[in-house]
């Protein structure tokens, strides 16, 4: 018997354990300090009442020999499919309900998608990144390649023809940097995939957060994308799913690679692999895409937006370089006095009892840089950047 020795090249903790353990040992020795948690991206405000009044129909019917409900697609019930299609129709793209594969969130798909695709691949990853990206590939032991995001790319690095890669990971809006791609750069993205035969692994969990109605919201709204991108999304953030798991991939049927649809490799992994959600939280899912679903959902993501627009207002009244905000619910900071990312971490905990990410935990371009998520309660928001003003 052999193990995987792959997994002994991970770091030892996942980066928001290592935050938890800091946190706890923390408090430990100072039980009465008050800790505001600005780090780990999870949200506050409750399921919204269209979801909820969904979830309890669907436990009824669960309770009755009529509407009782078994086994159900591996590929997600047609309900809920036919439902992100309509959502991506009001974003101009067709697509078909077999394209679209319901899942229990983004962060199992961008993983799980790996099964298809050889171990001899090339992976091109931006730095700084989702740490899940990189971790899922050293798991499998594939040769990872780095496009470098900074200060002068304002954190959208683009490709460099020079470099070979097979599979490529984009995240936008992104986590951690809140930055977010216009269409004339993910062009820039598609074509290289293209040329290189590669397929792009697009993250769009954060999609819900663009206000800018010039920037793409899917990477399907860039012409070619069909022929070289599979798309992930997620209800957590969009719709307070986290405690709930809920999310979709859509696999175009214009995807050939080896004369092969990655349509039906995708299928054939799924049916093997994967039960599916809950025909309870599909149901729930189904009522973000209503009309009364959407709006309520959207009045939550406002309320994100304005806890981010507070952080953002005070970091710029503090003249501390960032970005995101404005599109997305991260914020991406610049430690003040040269501060490495640990040291910002530690001073934020010990002198102002704030929690946020240190940004080498996304990748080495990370060093020196900070993660803010704007999912917090508002006065807890408010008080966190007093504390930093004071």
């Amino acid at each position: 018997m052999q193990i995987n020795q792959n997994f002994l090249k991970l770091k030892d903790s996942y980066l928001f354990s290592q935050i938890a353990q800091k946190v706890k040992d923390y408090k430990a020795e100072n039980p009465d300090k008050e800790i505001i948690r600005l780090g780990i991206g999870d949200v506050t405000l409750p399921l919204v009442p269209a979801v909820v009044s969904a979830m309890e129909k669907a436990v009824l019917e669960m309770g009755k020999k009529e509407t009782f409900m078994g086994y159900g697609e591996e590929q997600g019930y047609s309900f809920l499919r036919q439902a992100v299609c309509g959502y991506y129709k009001k974003k101009g793209v067709e697509l078909s309900d077999d394209e679209v594969f319901i899942s229990d969130g983004a962060k199992s798909d961008l993983g799980n998608i790996l099964d298809i695709f050889d171990v001899d691949n090339t992976v091109l990853i931006p730095d700084p990144v989702y740490p899940v990206y990189v971790d899922t590939n050293i798991m499998a032991g594939r040769k990872i390649v780095f496009v470098e995001g900074d200060e002068s790319n304002s954190f959208l690095p683009l490709p460099d023809k020079n470099v070979k890669a097979d599979i490529i990971y984009l995240c936008s809006p992104n986590n951690p940097t809140g930055a977010v791609y216009n269409k004339e750069q993910l062009k820039v993205w598609v074509d290289y995939a293209l040329a290189n035969n590669a397929v792009i692994l697009f993250d769009s969990a954060y999609e819900i957060f663009v206000t800018d109605e010039s920037l793409p919201t899917s990477i399907y709204q860039i012409e070619g994308a069909k022929e070289c991108a599979i798309e992930f999304s997620s209800l957590s953030k969009t719709a307070g799913f986290t405690g709930t798991r809920c999310g979709y991939t859509v696999v175009p049927k214009e995807l050939i690679r080896n004369n092969v649809s990655l349509n039906k490799l995708w299928l054939r992994r799924q049916c093997t692999k994967f039960n599916g959600v809950p025909y309870i939280v599909q149901r729930g899912a189904e009522a973000v895409f209503t009309e009364e679903g959407y709006k309520q959902i959207k009045e939550n993501v406002n309320y994100y937006l304005q806890n981010a627009k507070i952080m953002a207002d005070t970091l710029s009244d503090l003249d501390i370089w960032f970005t995101g905000g404005k599109n997305s619910p991260y914020i991406w900071l610049k430690c003040p006095n040269g501060l490495s990312s640990w040291e910002y971490f530690d001073e934020l905990l010990t002198k102002y009892n704030i929690v946020g990410t240190p940004g080498v935990g996304f990748g080495a371009k990370g060093e020196g840089f900070f993660r803010l998520t704007a999912f917090g309660d508002r006065e807890n928001v408010i008080r966190a950047m007093e504390r930093l003003k004071a």
